[in-house]
């Protein structure tokens, strides 16, 4: 039996019912599977053998003295079967893939090969490609600078203290002054500002129309 040639890119997906390989692209991760193909000596196989007497006599007994036992009938990984089977699956996806001499990785031809230059995408980029996608880049960043420079708090109450939640029925504020659910304050009322009579300079109080120490109108 030739040796297959993939190797760490293959999911076994074989059963005891029969075999079946997936083959998986190592920089995209695209792959091929295999078809299906049922084992004499699955589930079935073993009923038919046993119940109809094609391997002769009864499980314990004839098949045991002709080589068969209940090991390799359960599970024949690394059975002659099982290897053929994968090298019947490697040939049928072997035109799918190409390995890079490079780096050794094994690549689908259709996404992860560079035909003009030999080797896979990732040791060799498609020039065309980089220049498309180094331009999104370069429009998304340009794009970003432009917009951080613009004033887009036009209409937006930063200054007042923001409350996400009211404290009083939990729901969402609404971002005012007053919640837009219950009507509750969301903010405390800001402190009132301190008036000074303008010729002694006493701190006034309340609504005082005349200084208390000098009697001048306050207003």
């Amino acid at each position: 039996m030739p040796a297959v040639a993939f190797t760490s890119n293959i999911d076994d997906m074989c059963t005891n019912e029969g075999y079946q390989f997936k083959f998986n692209c190592m920089r995209c991760g695209n792959g091929y599977q295999s078809p299906f193909h049922r084992s004499v000596m699955g589930f079935g196989g073993r009923l038919m053998a046993v119940g109809g007497g094609l391997l002769g006599g009864t499980l314990g007994g004839d098949i045991e003295s002709a080589g068969w036992n209940a090991t390799w009938l359960h599970d024949s990984t690394g059975s002659p079967a099982k290897d053929k089977e994968l090298d019947k699956a490697a040939g049928l996806v072997k035109d799918h893939f190409i390995q890079c001499n490079r780096c050794g990785t094994w690549v689908c031809k259709d996404i992860c090969w560079n035909n003009e230059r030999g080797l896979c995408v990732q040791c060799a980029p498609k020039v065309k490609e980089e220049i498309a996608y180094m331009q999104a880049q370069a429009q998304r960043d340009q794009l970003q600078t432009k917009i951080a420079g613009q004033d887009l708090t036009q209409n937006i109450n930063y200054t007042d203290q923001a409350t996400g939640l009211c404290p009083a029925c939990h729901q969402e504020s609404g971002g005012g002054k007053f919640c837009q659910h219950c009507g509750g304050a969301l903010a405390a009322a800001p402190a009132a500002t301190k008036r000074f009579c303008k010729n002694c300079g006493t701190e006034l109080t309340g609504a005082t129309k005349f200084c208390g120490e000098c009697g001048t109108p306050t207003a």
